[in-house]
């Protein structure tokens, strides 16, 4: 199976979702808790859905900020609550309807300027920065944002006063309730009208850019990005963080560029991702046409998903770095280039990264801490400094402040960004010339993952297969070393399993929305050897399974193809 003919190509306009009726199945259609589908599902970045499937409406809204409300009171959170919006045509209402729930429960909020649009990290930033030297009085936050999922989108996520995504403890109670509240008819939810919640007394404006963009030399060398005067290309794809480029070029001086500072809620202006759909990911090749086409009007080039929690890296020589190859770049960097960082603070990343990083960090002398998928993971690290860094495939990172002490406990797509210049201004080079060559030392790995359907059934037998029921002694022609369950970094559950051999691995693991399972591979023998950890992935996966399961799609290579 091709990619979609669409990929890489701009939008259509018969692709372009119907705003006017998203927002009007927002605020008539009233889901059925009765339908799993239609029910509050918190994933691992909070509730996410569309109003025209019903998964996204107002009443999904309403309940889950009431369960908010609930779940404050019981924890004795009564600090501040910094409430942010993307700009997802659906974020706007879903604010309104956030606002008018919190200010009946006399919630002192606390909302953008201007109603200007709130990137993930800056909520994190705000939490942590009002936390700090408080044992009392602890602030929280809300971000509406379905990140970079397509344009028909709602998402709605809590972060509870450690700054990061919440936790399943957490995100359980609150989903439960949540549902109580639908089943119920919403009886229990305080409401005022939009208007009166803005006015509300508990109600206050507050200055998100500035406080973040002012912070930004504590976490970045500032000075030698401006001093090496790089030309730099930024594009938002529409995003939350299109209004923070302009400040932060014209607070540090620096010669920076935004190529696109259009704000549309059906991303008209975007190319077509590889499956026919538009959606805001800086880390396809097919997404970020337009800015790869761009790439040799600047020194280095960047973009950011629609929260900006997400980053994509784009060189002269490279092209659009893929996530891993960045990840391992910035590791062998910031470890090097940061004197106040503790000699003990350790690599995070996700079981499903690249070995590149395992390797870049032994010879680094650091501590890897492999957790499983979920940028949760790394909070408690980042907050108490035990982690200098803390990354995932899918392009999400953060790292500490170069004092060591926390900057943000959630994904920041800014900074991550940002130090891509701050690499080639100190290097001489830029990141894709710094990971060719950490190939020619370590290896070159090649990268993919793979979707299969399953059942529902054979997702649940996934998640909780043991090592025993992996028959097989070889994987790709070398012995098996591993067979992981749970992760080494916690000893959490990784709610599949890994695989390791020498020179290949796999991951499998049950999608949380869909009824497919994904598999993650990476070789260091090449494409060929590559493909045999694949096809021999899903052989292992289904006998462990006992059932038979069909042929899996390439889905993040250069094109789709059965793997055989």
């Amino acid at each position: 199976m091709q990619a979609s003919e669409l990929a890489g190509k701009p939008a259509p306009l018969t692709m372009l979702v119907n705003v006017p009726r998203l927002v009007t199945a927002y605020y008539s259609n009233v889901p059925d808790p009765a339908v799993p589908g239609q029910r509050v599902a918190f994933g691992t970045s909070g509730h996410r859905g569309s109003a025209f499937d019903n998964s996204f409406n107002e009443w999904h809204v309403l309940a889950i900020s009431q369960a908010i409300c609930h779940y404050r009171t019981q924890q004795g959170v009564d600090g501040p609550l910094f409430l942010g919006i993307d700009t997802h045509a659906l974020s706007e209402p879903a604010f309104a309807s956030a606002l008018e729930v919190l200010a009946a429960n006399g919630v002192d909020v606390m909302i953008a300027d201007k109603g200007e649009y709130t990137p993930t990290p800056v909520i994190s930033h705000a939490i942590l920065t009002y936390n700090r030297g408080r044992t009392s009085g602890l602030a929280d936050g809300i971000v509406i944002t379905p990140s970079h999922n397509p344009p028909d989108s709602g998402g709605f996520k809590y972060n509870p006063p450690n700054g990061g995504p919440a936790d399943k403890d957490v995100t359980g109670w609150i989903e439960a309730r949540a549902n109580a509240l639908l089943e119920g008819n919403l009886k229990g939810v305080k409401r005022v009208p939009f208007e009166q919640a803005l006015r509300a007394a508990s109600t206050h404006r507050h200055d998100f850019l500035n406080a973040y963009v002012s912070d930004l030399g504590s976490v970045l060398d500032m000075d030698a990005i401006r001093g090496a005067s790089l030309s730099m290309g930024v594009d938002p794809l529409g995003g939350a963080g299109v209004h923070y480029w302009g400040p932060i070029a014209e607070r540090y001086g620096l010669d920076l560029t935004v190529v696109n500072e259009a704000v549309d809620p059906t991303f008209r202006f975007m190319t077509v991702d590889w499956d026919g759909r538009i959606r805001m990911d800086p880390s396809s090749p097919y997404a970020m046409q337009s800015l790869i086409g761009l790439k040799d009007r600047f020194d280095i080039a960047f973009a950011c998903d629609t929260d900006h929690d997400r980053h994509g890296i784009v060189t002269r020589n490279a092209g659009l770095l893929p996530p891993n190859h960045y990840l391992a770049v910035a590791i062998f960097y910031l470890f090097q280039h940061r004197p106040g960082w503790s000699q003990q603070a350790a690599v995070g990343k996700t079981l499903v990264s690249s070995q590149m990083i395992d390797r870049v960090t032994a010879k680094l002398g650091r501590t890897l801490y492999e957790v499983p998928v979920g940028f949760k993971w790394f909070v408690a690290g980042l907050l108490d400094g035990s982690l200098g860094f803390g990354g995932e495939e899918s392009a999400g990172a953060s790292f500490v402040r170069r004092d060591g002490s926390v900057w943000t406990t959630d994904k920041d797509g800014i900074v991550p960004a940002l130090l891509s210049a701050e690499i080639a201004a100190r290097m001489g080079r830029d990141p894709g010339e710094i990971y060719h060559e950490l190939t020619r030392e370590f290896g070159e790995p090649v990268y993919d993952r793979v979707e299969a359907p399953a059942t529902a059934e054979q997702k649940q037998r996934l998640a909780q297969l043991s090592p025993e029921q992996v028959l097989s002694a070889e994987l790709a022609g070398e012995k098996i070393q591993r067979i992981l369950t749970r992760a080494p970094g916690n000893d959490a559950p990784i709610g599949g399993l890994k695989v390791v051999a020498e020179s290949g691995w796999f991951a499998a693991r049950p999608s949380g929305t869909e009824d497919i399972y994904k598999i993650y591979a990476e070789s260091f023998r090449g494409e060929d050897h590559l493909r045999r950890v694949l096809a021999e992935a899903q052989t292992i996966v289904g006998a462990a399974l006992a059932a038979p399961t069909p042929p899996a799609q390439i889905v993040s290579g250069k094109e789709l193809k059965e793997v055989p």
